[in-house]
């Protein structure tokens, strides 16, 4: 873990980990699988981030990928399949959408991060980070898009590719801004953080969930 930093800035980013494991595990329909396997995930890079297995920046291929590389195979394998998709398909779209507030506390303890120095700026949004966005407006979208149907498919695919366009923004200046060779952004204060636990957690899952759940509603609303 980081050493010398408050307390609550990794207890507020677990919750927020579990807030989103339990969103999901609403929208499967509380699918013991998923939270099965979920849970299984978290604990293994829970554990290799706790045991500084990410802090080797140097390796290639780089350890990174082992965190990232999964969950990514996972989600092209979900739409290159017959069986992901029929998966997919069972998916509760309005939970999916709910999903999406999770992106707020992510934004404040990002903040709460770059204060201590271990993350840049450029990854808050007093930066170029813009995500806390999709996370004020998710629930909105979610009620009146498909608890009183007041939204029409237009203005939800637009929701969700804006959305899409702002979790890219910051992964990028995340990518960008890491100690990894590619690094281009933030060489006096680089994004350290989540090559830590519990912080490992961000990139190994909730940015993962948080893209699939609008690659799901896309899916959905354009096949009609």
């Amino acid at each position: 873990m980081i050493e010398n930093i408050p307390f609550y800035i990794p207890f507020v980013f677990v919750l927020t980990t579990f807030l989103t494991l339990l969103l999901f595990y609403g929208a499967s329909h509380q699918s013991k699988q998923v939270m099965a396997i979920f849970t299984t995930w978290l604990l293994i890079q829970g554990i290799a981030g706790y045991s500084g297995f990410y802090l080797v920046t140097n390796t290639l291929p780089p350890r990174f990928a082992l965190l990232v590389g999964p969950m990514l195979i996972t989600i092209i394998i979900f739409f290159l399949t017959s069986r992901g998709r029929e998966m997919m398909d069972t998916l509760d779209v309005k939970w999916l959408t709910y999903l999406h507030v999770v992106r707020i506390p992510v934004e404040i303890v990002l903040l709460w991060l770059f204060i201590q120095g271990q993350v840049p700026q450029v990854m808050t949004f007093e930066g170029r980070n813009f995500d806390i966005l999709a996370g004020l407006t998710a629930p909105l979208i979610a009620y009146y898009g498909y608890t009183r149907n007041k939204l029409g498919k237009v203005i939800l695919i637009f929701w969700n590719v804006i959305c899409i366009a702002l979790l890219l923004n910051i992964v990028v200046h995340a990518a960008l801004s890491a100690p990894f060779p590619f690094q281009q952004l933030a060489f006096d204060q680089p994004n350290v953080a989540v090559l830590y636990f519990p912080f490992v957690w961000l990139p190994g899952f909730i940015v993962p969930v948080v893209m699939f759940s609008h690659l799901v509603c896309l899916r959905r609303l354009i096949k009609g």
